[in-house]
């Protein structure tokens, strides 16, 4: 008997539509353009995906065993793969010297430089503190010695009296007066700084904090060499009670006068007064005390006695001439900044 054979491969007509493969070249695969070719016009994405994972194969990588050529400037080439350490080049390089290796950290100045902000007292935290505190302390002041500033004011215009008892300041009050008194001279130094600097303004190069502290300097020692005069002249020429009258009122003048100028020296650093503005009200407010310290010194030393020529001689050489030689002390302190 004879067994007849078949074949049980399967032969399937390709569609008439659908174009045939193209030759292909037995030692490289085809390309994914040239199996999509091969599908009718209608197959599908997912039909087209799998007949390219059919007839393409992912070849094994063949990883290269030399040495990497590629290296730095300036550093060594390796002579093997294990002479390569990521690490030590990471950290190690020819930038890292440079202000941009790392931006967090400040690395200089590039560039050409711009002109400097111009110095302003309403940036300056130091100042800006200081004259706070001042508003406070002065608020503190006011509200805590409201009597005897009330009581002060109205012995201005009081012939005083030699059988009247005097009502002396508490501990208290004195630490106010002269706490005033620090305040009237920091006022009058930074009043002087921002006219030196206007003036000057090309030229002032100095500190700005040296400045106001040498100012404050001289305006202070101007009132104690004054306090120093009066209480000598009073020693020699008037007893003890009316150079004591005089030296309250005195203390009493210059804080008050350190109050009246607050506000100008607020006005000019904070809300861009004319300086111009700023001195002609300071020349008023010195004028208006130094007439009140006219008046109130010839009460107490000279009513009684109408001696004027000697009252205009004693108010000259005690008011007027120290007045004139600190504000000379300013100008020369000032020339010596630019």
């Amino acid at each position: 008997m004879t067994l007849q054979q078949t074949d049980t491969l399967q032969h399937h007509e390709t569609p008439a539509s659908a174009p045939k493969p193209q030759a292909v070249s037995s030692a490289a695969q085809p390309t994914p353009a040239q199996v999509v070719s091969w599908l009718p016009k209608d197959a599908t994405p997912a039909q087209q995906d799998s007949a390219i994972q059919a007839h393409i194969k992912p070849e094994p990588i063949n990883w290269s065993t030399q040495p990497d050529t590629l290296h730095l400037p300036g550093h060594p080439k390796p002579k093997t793969q294990a002479d390569i350490v990521f690490q030590r080049l990471g950290s190690n390089t020819f930038i890292e010297s440079l202000p941009y290796y790392r931006p967090g950290v400040k690395g200089g100045q590039p560039g050409v430089a711009g002109d400097p902000i111009p110095y302003n007292i309403a940036n300056d935290n130091i100042i800006t503190s200081i004259l706070f505190l001042c508003f406070v302390a002065a608020i503190i002041g006011f509200s805590r010695s409201s009597r005897f500033i009330v009581r002060q004011a109205k012995s201005i215009f009081r012939q005083p009296s030699e059988n009247t008892t005097e009502i002396t300041e508490t501990a208290e009050e004195l630490r106010f007066q002269f706490f005033f008194v620090l305040q009237t001279c920091l006022l009058g130094a930074l009043i002087a700084f921002l006219s030196m600097r206007t003036e000057l303004a090309d030229s002032f190069t100095t500190d700005q904090h040296l400045a106001i502290a040498v100012f404050f300097t001289i305006i202070l020692v101007y009132f104690l060499i004054k306090a120093a005069a009066y209480q000598l002249t009073g020693w020699v020429f008037f007893d003890k009670k009316q150079t004591r009258q005089w030296m309250k009122f005195m203390l009493f003048s210059i804080s008050t006068e350190g109050v009246m100028l607050y506000p100008l020296v607020m006005l000019d650093a904070y809300f861009n007064l004319s300086i111009n503005t700023t001195l002609t009200c300071v020349a008023i407010i010195v004028v208006l005390f130094k007439i009140l310290a006219f008046y109130k010194a010839f009460l107490i030393f000279f009513s009684q006695k109408s001696i004027y020529l000697q009252f205009f001689l004693y108010f000259c050489a005690l008011e007027i001439v120290p007045l004139i030689a600190v504000l000379a002390c300013l100008v020369i302190s000032g020339s010596y900044f630019s």
